[in-house]
């Protein structure tokens, strides 16, 4: 129960939820600074960050929502049961708020670096209003999408540190290419470095607010029942950004041996660290 934690697993878990919120600002630097293209080593870390968050969801994380619910029901079916409804519904969420966004500023709808910095307005006052318009779109976007990624990495930190690093890290890599995708057209339209520097990081702030906003929500309602659920709904919110944005991404910055290098490697390590875990 989160009444037991003390405060170090609060501000643990927060600070590890602001990390991989503000990594957007990497991508902003690597947009601003890259002389070459990084697009292979991304394509490996969107992959990774896939599969340490397939691999988490299935093999840990589902496994504690059926535990919670049988310690009240004593049916594991009947856990089952609504670990897959809770896990489903997690997906409906995510789908739902993506489903809020306009396609052209959406950050599960990925483009490569050379097309992010293609995005070039001509001399006029209103192309450059346009890409702007984009640039900040993009960032409320991104905004909307992270506060169940923020959860999902605050909830993950509080119930398991290791878990919740490996996590962190994984949403981290997977904000690289937001943060691109925030910065450059600003950038562009408005030939300020820092504007679109500052632009990139707010939209990452979302984050670790949707993590506290979410968890003092739940905090007065917490028990069995609502940690099954909560971990449930967290599986599904991160199985939707495995598929529907990090695995995409990754075949649009590499190829289908690069995302599926980077899937392996990040399934091998979250699979060796767990053990490691817990012969410590």
């Amino acid at each position: 129960m989160f009444e037991i934690y003390e405060f170090n697993n609060f501000f643990y878990a927060f600070l590890l939820t602001l990390f991989a919120g503000l990594s957007t600002s990497i991508g902003a630097l690597i947009a601003f600074f890259s002389k070459k293209r990084a697009d292979i080593f991304l394509s490996l870390g969107l992959g990774f960050s896939a599969g340490v968050m397939i691999y988490v969801s299935f093999m840990e994380i589902l496994i504690k929502a059926k535990d919670s619910f049988v310690k009240i029901y004593s049916n594991e079916i009947t856990a089952q049961v609504l670990v897959l409804i809770c896990f489903f519904a997690g997906i409906a969420l995510s789908a739902f708020i993506d489903k809020l966004i306009p396609e052209d500023v959406n950050p599960h709808e990925p483009k490569s670096y050379n097309e992010l910095k293609e995005l070039k307005p001509n001399s006029s006052e209103n192309s450059k209003t346009n890409l702007k318009r984009t640039g900040i779109f993009t960032a409320l976007a991104i905004g909307i999408h992270n506060f169940p990624e923020g959860f999902a990495t605050f909830i993950s930190a509080l119930d398991d540190l290791t878990i919740g690093i490996t996590i962190a890290l994984a949403i981290a890599i997977h904000n690289i290419p937001e943060g691109m995708a925030v910065s450059l057209p600003i950038y562009h339209a408005t030939n300020d470095k820092k504007k679109a520097f500052w632009y990139s990081t707010a939209s990452g702030f979302a984050e670790p607010v949707g993590a506290v906003l979410g968890f003092f929500i739940l905090y007065p309602l917490m028990g069995s029942a609502t940690l099954g659920i909560t971990f449930a709904l967290v599986a599904g919110i991160m199985i939707y950004i495995s598929f529907d944005e990090l695995l995409p991404a990754a075949r649009v910055y590499g190829n289908a041996h690069t995302a599926i290098l980077g899937i392996s490697l990040g399934m091998f390590i979250m699979a060796f660290s767990l053990i490691l875990f817990k012969l410590i």
